[in-house]
């Protein structure tokens, strides 16, 4: 198995920046890093950082104050926990998170990785500080011969704008 990619946390300025104050430090520092569950397992559990409760029709970002760097012609794919998929019909409100591996320390948001998650069942919907709220698989990808994208990312989610 090739070795791709490896998280990181945020800095404790991004995490103030993004999540609170510095009363909120001690959350960064108990956020579980990513694991497999099993040696057969594709996907990485991403954690949450705190309680979640949503009503039916409800959504939450969360900030999960990971980072992830990841190899020249990779991509991290976030998709949602089965679990929560089958139990409470909860979906990503972008159905399947496409990570890019030039997001990592880009200069708007440190690479900090978000999840919204959203309760699309008919029943409330708890979770647990530091349970999964997704999985994430790495995967390559290719470019056309005629690529001629030069770019550079600047900000975070959605900076493209394309």
């Amino acid at each position: 198995m090739e070795k791709v990619a490896k998280f990181e946390k945020v800095s404790y300025e991004q995490w103030r920046k993004d999540f609170g104050g510095e009363e909120f430090d001690a959350v960064l520092d108990e956020i579980p890093m990513p694991k497999r569950a099993t040696k057969g397992s594709a996907g990485y559990d991403i954690c949450s950082p705190y309680a979640i409760d949503l009503e039916p029709g409800e959504d939450i970002t969360v900030q999960t104050g990971l980072k992830c760097k990841i190899k020249n012609g990779w991509f991290m794919a976030a998709f949602p926990k089965s679990g929560l998929g089958f139990k409470y019909y909860v979906r990503l409100a972008n159905t399947i998170g496409v990570i890019d591996e030039d997001y990592f320390n880009n200069e708007n948001n440190e690479g900090h990785i978000y999840v919204k998650i959203r309760n699309e069942g008919d029943k409330p919907l708890h979770i647990d500080t530091h349970k999964g709220i997704c999985q994430v698989i790495f995967l390559p990808y290719g470019i056309t011969e005629d690529d001629d994208a030069n770019g550079i990312r600047k900000g975070g989610i959605g900076s493209t704008n394309s």
